[in-house]
């Protein structure tokens, strides 16, 4: 299940909530009842295996042996 991060306009309270995907986000704040509005982060990607480098399909050029 997700974790989304919340934050009150009103109040600046910053909390997080578990939902799942079919769930309505959150409309009201649980400290003073104010609006809140969902705060989006960066998302760290890890690259595993071969193949992520723009070096790794390069072809090797022909050797010329006289």
């Amino acid at each position: 299940m997700p974790t989304y991060q919340y934050a009150c306009s009103v109040c600046d309270h910053a909390f997080e909530a578990f939902q799942s995907f079919s769930e309505s986000p959150l409309t009201e704040c649980p400290e003073c009842k104010g609006e809140v509005r969902k705060v989006y982060s960066a998302v760290g990607v890890v690259f595993k295996g071969s193949g992520f480098y723009k070096t790794d399909s390069v072809s090797k050029p022909a050797s010329t042996s006289e």
